[in-house]
């Protein structure tokens, strides 16, 4: 099942990715058609009309890619345990005490006393 997801969701990313690239930019970019070919404007592939389909078609992969990614991540949590770790206990109660240092800290210069 789940390679089937993935490689659903593979054909769905690059579908969505030329989808989105087919779509006319402000400034032209890759879009198809243009805005002096001939028709009326109501038709499916009308500069309008191919718009609105391009728009309608990048917005169900889009909503097919997240329930992909949704189904996914639900069965990738499938077998996991669901305990928190802030539901265990900690293993000693009491804080430990430091360990005394194995070699003398000095304690600061030492100064000649007087005889």
């Amino acid at each position: 099942m789940q390679t089937l997801l993935l490689v659903a969701e593979l054909f769905i990313a690059i579908a969505l990715i030329v989808f989105v690239l087919l779509q006319r930019s402000e400034g032209g970019g890759l879009g198809m058609g243009s805005s002096s070919s001939g028709g009326g404007m109501g038709g499916l592939f009308s500069p309008r009309g191919a718009a609105d389909t391009l728009t309608r078609t990048t917005a169900v992969l889009a909503g097919l890619f997240f329930l992909t990614c949704i189904g996914l991540n639900l069965l990738a949590l499938h077998g996991r345990d669901t305990r928190s770790i802030l539901d265990s206990v900690p293993a000693a109660a009491t804080p430990a005490k430091p360990a005394a240092p194995a070699v003398p800290l000095p304690t600061g210069p030492s100064v000649p006393k007087p005889q």
